[in-house]
């Protein structure tokens, strides 16, 4: 294994992606950290059986979320406003190769178009206002928070996460001279219209990102490989 880890991310569309077309995805991009939204029974059995640790808990009423990994890593929720965050912790006693411990928090926020709306964005904000609390108070570390934000870059959750962590995909896009790209179309095999899934992160350098198509899925797969900065403990 080298020192990059593999993360992507991605929303099934509460069932909508093929379980076995999925669970292929990730064999064949060779994910190590898989995080997912909208996961269904029947997506999470497909994606157990290619990575088989993590925490998978799956739903049919677009709650259902985890994340699944390659090797053991400590694994708990961070409690939010109505849905919460999981978060697992890459230790390099487990993960060879790693240069330094990763966190990886996995998020899917509230979106502020579906009803009750009143309730959703009160939800909404609570979730922002947790994951800006916890950022405030971690120990500094590599980190990445990754997951559907459901915020564009224009949108406050995603400016007010984004003023405390770095864009990755924007920052490989801005290395290309290219605009990153979007994730979200309204329906399978549409066009993608809207950036709001991502990865950001601290004392994470990351070599690339890219965007990869789910069949059956109204959004595309988001693809990160990062590689933390080696612990100055270390040195």
């Amino acid at each position: 294994m080298s020192d990059r880890i593999r993360v992507l991310t991605a929303n099934l569309w509460n069932g909508g992606a093929d379980p076995d077309g999925f669970a292929d995805l990730v064999q064949e991009l060779e994910a190590d950290v898989v995080c997912v939204q909208e996961l269904t029974p029947e997506q999470a059995e497909a994606l157990g059986r290619v990575l088989p640790y993590g925490c998978l808990e799956p739903d049919r009423n677009s709650d259902g979320q985890g994340i699944a990994l390659r090797r053991p890593a400590e694994l708990r929720r961070l409690e939010l406003a109505c849905r919460d965050a999981h978060v697992a912790m890459l230790d390099p006693a487990l993960w060879p190769g790693l240069p330094a411990p990763l966190e990886v928090i996995a998020v899917h926020v509230m979106g502020p178009h579906v009803p009750p709306w009143i309730a959703n964005w009160r939800a909404r904000r609570g979730q922002l206002l947790g994951l800006l609390r916890y950022l405030d108070e971690a120990t500094p570390q590599a980190r990445a928070l990754v997951g559907d934000l459901n915020a564009t870059p224009l949108w406050p959750v995603y400016r007010r996460l984004a003023g405390r962590l770095q864009d990755g995909p924007r920052e490989v896009a801005r290395r290309r001279g290219a605009r990153p790209p979007r994730t979200w179309g309204p329906r399978p095999g549409t066009p993608r219209l809207l950036r709001i899934d991502h990865a950001l992160v601290d004392r994470v350098h990351v070599e690339e990102a890219q965007v990869v198509t789910i069949p059956g899925s109204d959004h595309s797969a988001l693809v990160v490989d990062l590689s933390p900065a080696p612990d100055p403990a270390e040195d």
